[in-house]
């Protein structure tokens, strides 16, 4: 390998370990170790190790499943550019926990519906929750 691009020179083999593709990936080698045994990433197994081609990795990382890809009755779960969040979304655009949305959604304070397994929260109820509830101070009498 050529040690300035980490890219394997020319006519050099194109495989890495799973540690080697944890490495890459910035997973853990039981991530890689599930993603082969679920039949996700290609990978062939020798002697003792598993071997994973460089162009697998690559086409395991393009096609990794990705909650902001999930889609509902043929539309964008969460498409921001609708409106339409995540409770980790929400959480991350408020600058709180996602167990604080979650609270906030449970206890009545931040509107949210389902869409199959996932909670939607809409921009127009995210701005609602940070006017009433984080923006407000308490006054000290």
């Amino acid at each position: 390998m050529n040690s300035e691009n980490q890219k394997p020179a020319e006519g050099a083999i194109k495989v890495v370990s799973i540690t080697e593709a944890a490495r890459i990936n910035n997973v853990t080698r039981q991530a890689i170790y599930v993603a082969i045994k679920q039949k996700k990433l290609k990978a062939t197994k020798d002697a003792t190790r598993w071997t994973i081609h460089l162009d697998d990795l690559e086409e395991y990382r393009l096609n990794k499943y990705s909650r902001t890809k999930s889609m509902f009755n043929g539309e964008l779960l969460f498409d921001n550019k609708k409106g339409f969040y995540s409770v980790n979304q929400a959480a991350k655009l408020l600058n709180v926990p996602a167990q604080k949305i979650y609270y906030a959604t449970r206890v009545g304070l931040l509107k949210a519906s389902r869409r199959g397994a996932a909670w939607i929260i809409t921009d127009a109820d995210i701005k609602l929750y940070q006017e009433n509830y984080l923006n407000k101070t308490t006054k000290v009498s």
